[in-house]
């Protein structure tokens, strides 16, 4: 089974300042850990391109689009928002990180990977049509989903959010798009404060109480997600993949742990060899206590890629 490893050097220089949660160190941590785990030479790497703005549009206005251009500053730091700030290369790194999603869904619908793990930053399931927010800029997800929609003309896209914050971007992007079903776990009452009572037959929206166990989360993905996806029949299926609902994550109160995100990926994977002829493409959102995301990222891309073993580097 081959798996891409999608990322970008420019990635490492969206720098929202000293402290910041979702820092470069976030990307250097994940590697590193694939190649200790005996992952990384196994995995296709490729660099990410930079997303068109016709690949853009599909899910941002053309007024945002041209604001965030004309906002991004040549030198220091901007602030979009409390926690949402632009360094001179946070446009290019986001648009490597929405174009890495673009690729991985070119490589998995040719047949050239199997599926694709996308490590990227800055973030992306926050980020509406017309804002950005919540460390989001452009929804990469949504644009790799708008694109195997234009262009590949695929009928059911599944995207998959198992991030411990709620995808309000990615809901408002296809809140009226029956062609996109949206699966979405995340911990309520909780940033950014939505998703609860917002639901329909193809916004699958499941929140969680704070403290909710492994156990939970899994009854939860089984009474909600599976029959919901079964129903839907996918033809493709994106992961909003963050692992901030990790018992050690600070940021949030959920407590899963290693063995939870090895669960979900082997029930998406089941889904994805029904109905999608295997094709899954991955995309990091949170995670932020370093050791444990790398843990959970190594354990995530091991199932994706069939490794049952630790294979020498």
């Amino acid at each position: 089974m081959s798996t891409a490893y999608i990322t970008h050097p420019i990635c490492l220089k969206h720098d929202m300042g000293y402290g910041h949660p979702e820092s470069p160190e976030r990307l250097r941590a994940i590697e590193q850990e694939l190649r200790v785990a005996g992952l990384f030479s196994l995995l296709r790497y490729y660099e990410a391109p930079l997303a068109s703005h016709e690949q853009l549009a599909r899910v941002h206005s053309g007024h945002y689009l041209h604001a965030i251009e004309t906002v991004a500053p040549q030198h220091g730091l901007i602030s979009i928002d409390s926690d949402t700030l632009m360094n001179p290369y946070t446009l290019e790194a986001a648009k490597r990180a929405a174009g890495a999603v673009v690729l991985a869904t070119d490589l998995v619908i040719s047949g050239q990977v199997e599926n694709a793990f996308c490590s990227i930053r800055p973030p992306g399931h926050h980020a509406t049509r017309e804002e950005a927010m919540g460390f989001c800029f452009f929804n990469n997800v949504a644009v790799g989903a708008a694109h195997a929609l234009a262009l590949h003309g695929l009928a059911r896209i599944a995207i998959l959010d198992f991030d411990v914050h709620h995808g309000n971007g990615t809901e408002a992007i296809f809140k009226h798009e029956a062609r996109v079903m949206l699966c979405s776990t995340f911990q309520h009452p909780f940033y950014p404060y939505s998703g609860a009572d917002s639901g329909s037959d193809y916004i699958i929206n499941t929140p969680l109480p704070a403290g909710t166990t492994g156990q939970a989360f899994r009854a939860a993905v089984l009474t909600h997600w599976i029959p919901a996806l079964e129903s839907f029949k996918p033809e493709m299926i994106y992961i909003s993949a963050g692992f901030d609902a990790h018992r050690e994550d600070e940021m949030a109160n959920l407590n899963l742990v290693e063995t939870d995100y090895i669960w979900i990926t082997e029930q998406i994977m089941v889904i994805a060899e029904k109905y999608a002829q295997k094709r899954i493409v991955s995309v990091l959102e949170g995670g932020y206590e370093l050791d444990s995301l790398a843990r959970s990222v190594a354990a995530h891309v091991r199932v994706l890629s069939a490794i049952t073993e630790s294979p020498a580097d």
